[in-house]
């Protein structure tokens, strides 16, 4: 550990973490969740209603939650074929970016995964480096908010328990880079502690990491689906009225979905794979690492443009690559999807989504990305 402030650490113990099966549907040993159990508490309100809040600026994102869609039996059997056909994909980014990071940062580091869509991401990896290390790393999962930070409880924690400069933090993607953004900004603060912000991602389309497994913007599968295929646990909140100082950011679990669980089968069926795609991740690796991975952020310089040409108030409106825009379709209120290739077979899922809620889809052959998110300006009817 490394200079770690005596008065942080104190707040720190007030806040106790959580592990299956009393908090999520991991394994106790896959996961420690650094966050308050808020499952008890009401949190969900109406998409349209809760998007004309945040738009409004009258509440953050991260005050509540969005009632979770549940997709129809037709999308979860698509879910299933969209796994079984990517899943050697997904072993070998895993593979890739869990190899560059012990590389670069050695075998005796902790994984601290971005809730929740890091959170698979980060026992996968941790599962890789057992199959083919025999190394044991510890993993947790905590909260970052977009204009409000990490969770600095949970940095405590971390610190208190591991030297902060092994800690390795993960997530599933990029999109335009806000999230990386805003990690470098939270621990450039963070006082007491060195913390690395180098964030390792499974896919960096938007070119701002420079640990991840690949740069192509192909689908995730944990991106398919929200609590069930992510430990049964919600997104994150931050409410000052649940949240006290000394407190971990908020979560729910989901229990009464568990019949719909898929979480333990997404990372039982990627981590079948390993075994078939050592021979591929060990190029993939060799090339990663005699690259140059300066991230260029270009993403967000083709954010920017869709932003222009479309007349978009906010880059906020604009949510890019696979993951994100599926994202938008599950829990936003979506204008338009753009999409590159109007027959992708890894837009399927995007294409159904998109019926199911009558949304238009357009189809733009010089898109920077694979395809576009677009959210509805819910007081003007578009995304202007």
């Amino acid at each position: 550990m490394t200079g770690a402030d005596p008065t942080a650490l104190e707040v720190s113990r007030r806040a106790r973490p959580l592990r299956g099966p009393e908090f999520g549907s991991y394994a106790a040993d896959e996961v420690t969740w650094l966050l308050e159990d808020l499952s008890s508490v009401s949190l969900e309100a109406e998409v349209n209603e809760r998007e004309k809040a945040i738009q409004a600026g009258t509440a953050h994102y991260a005050e509540s939650l969005p009632v979770e869609y549940q997709p129809d039996l037709a999308y979860r059997e698509l879910f299933e074929k969209v796994l079984q056909e990517s899943a050697s994909r997904l072993a070998v980014a895993v593979g890739t970016v869990t190899e560059v990071v012990l590389a670069e940062r050695g075998h005796d580091i902790a994984l601290a995964s971005l809730a929740r869509a890091g959170t698979p991401v980060g026992i996968l990896m941790r599962r890789w480096a057992f199959a083919a290390h025999g190394i044991e790393i510890p993993h947790y999962a905590v909260s970052i908010v977009r204009d409000r930070g990490i969770d600095s409880v949970a940095l405590r924690y971390l610190a208190e328990h591991h030297d902060s400069r092994s800690v390795v933090f993960v997530d599933g993607w990029t999109g335009k880079g806000a999230i990386a953004r805003e990690l470098t900004a939270a621990l450039r603060d963070f006082p007491g502690a060195e913390f690395d912000d180098d964030l390792a991602v499974l896919a960096d389309p938007g070119n701002c990491a420079r640990t991840y497994g690949t740069r192509d913007d192909f689908l995730i599968a944990s991106a398919c689906l929200n609590s069930t295929v992510s430990g049964l646990v919600s997104r994150t909140v931050l409410n000052d009225s649940l949240i006290r100082p000394g407190d971990f950011h908020g979560a729910k679990y989901y229990a009464d979905l568990a019949p719909d669980d898929v979480s333990r089968h997404l990372l039982d069926t990627v981590a079948a794979r390993f075994d078939d795609v050592r021979d591929e991740v060990a190029a993939s690796v060799t090339a990663v690492l005699a690259s140059d991975r300066t991230p260029t952020w270009t993403g967000w310089a083709s954010v920017e443009k869709v932003r222009e040409e479309y007349g978009i108030s906010h880059v906020n409106f604009v949510k890019p690559g696979v993951g994100e825009t599926t994202r938008v379709l599950l829990r936003r209120v979506p204008w338009r999807v753009l999409v590159r290739d109007a027959d992708a077979p890894e837009h399927e899922h995007i294409r159904m989504l998109a019926a199911a809620r009558g949304v238009p889809v357009d189809v733009v052959p010089d898109l920077a990305y694979s395809c576009m998110g677009l959210i509805k300006n819910v007081s003007s009817g578009d995304a202007s």
